[in-house]
């Protein structure tokens, strides 16, 4: 199979999640229930993959994902899978979402790939467009967890780290070439030492790979935040743009901003379909702030996908890439 070759400018993206199929909807049901085995899942799960990967290669999008068709939540379906965590009880996150927050219970290890091989099914079908590998991150791990022992919040994450170290190691040795990790949390406490403390989990993560590093954060008050992470050792954050009305982009400005950046150009929460001529706006209103090229630039949604009707999906990735097109020929 021949490579797909990214564009220079403005690659198109997504962040990971996609919406979710009402076959994989039942297959995640049926194996909580306990009604087919994990194996048995994972198999089955992989006709949904196919069918969000080619969504996003009919959409025009550069660099897809797995549509992370096979999780339930983002901080559960890894809880399950590493050693040290228990299940918990229901927990309201907002209106009437809820999630049963994973209880640490000991130690946390990595004891077997967790997204290696669905990730490289998606690779198979992908028709040589690389695969972006998503991950919830070790500061989004810890604090939405129960750690009923009060350990020493740092240590734990630590540990949480050094567990997604491996995947990300099994990742890149199966061939993934953009790995982000996912941290919504920062942005609830967006303190200095909160930062800090991430930076040396992310330095674990990553460290001596060869593999493009990406963080993804989103919503909240990320200007707070932005001044303790700029220095963080990655290739890329990927950033909410598009639902804040663009606040972050004097920010950036200000602070020197010299990375890749994720520019999130169509809103997740919304059901609207931003125009292409809306979107090749938001583009050009990034390139008269003058920080970046067209070269760093990798044009997104806000956030993953999974909330929105698929058909209204669909036609936000197409205007993304129609949106790219157009930018590439004039920037």
């Amino acid at each position: 199979m021949t490579e797909y070759r990214v564009p220079r400018k403005f690659p198109t993206t997504v962040v990971g999640s996609y919406p979710k199929l009402p076959q994989a909807e039942n297959l995640v049901r049926a194996r909580k229930a306990g009604q087919i085995s994990e194996g048995e899942f994972r198999e089955m799960i992989k006709p949904s993959i196919r069918e969000v990967v080619e969504d996003q290669l009919w959409a025009g999008i550069d660099v897809v994902s797995d549509g992370e068709q096979a999780r339930d939540d983002m901080v559960v379906y890894f809880a399950e899978r590493l050693g040290g965590f228990g299940p918990g009880g229901w927990v309201r996150v907002f209106d009437n979402e809820y999630f049963k927050k994973p209880v640490v219970v000991g130690r946390i290890e990595w004891v077997r790939p967790v997204t290696v091989d669905l990730w490289s099914y998606a690779a198979s079908v992908s028709g040589g467009r690389p695969v972006k590998a998503t991950l919830t991150g070790p500061y989004t791990m810890m604090e939405w967890s129960f750690d009923p022992h009060r350990r020493d919040r740092k240590e734990l994450m630590i540990e949480l780290a050094r567990a997604v170290r491996r995947e990300v190691e099994e990742l890149v040795r199966a061939g993934a070439r953009y790995v982000q990790v996912d941290e919504p949390a920062l942005s609830t406490r967006p303190f200095k030492e909160e930062a800090d403390m991430l930076k040396e989990a992310i330095e674990i993560v990553f460290r001596g790979l060869e593999v493009k590093r990406i963080v993804h954060v989103c919503y909240g008050r990320l200007e707070r935040i932005l001044p303790y992470i700029l220095d963080y050792p990655v290739d890329q954050f990927d950033l909410e743009m598009k639902n804040s009305n663009f606040r972050l982009l004097p920010y950036l400005k200000e602070y020197g901003y010299d990375k890749e950046l994720g520019y999130g150009v169509v809103d997740v929460h919304s059901f609207r379909v931003e125009s292409v001529e809306e979107i090749k706006d938001s583009i050009d209103r990034l390139m008269r702030e003058g920080f970046v090229g067209p070269e760093k630039v990798y044009l997104d949604p806000d956030c993953g996908l999974k909330r929105l009707p698929r058909e209204i999906a669909r036609a936000k990735l197409r205007n993304i890439a129609e949106a790219a097109r157009l930018a590439r020929e004039e920037w």
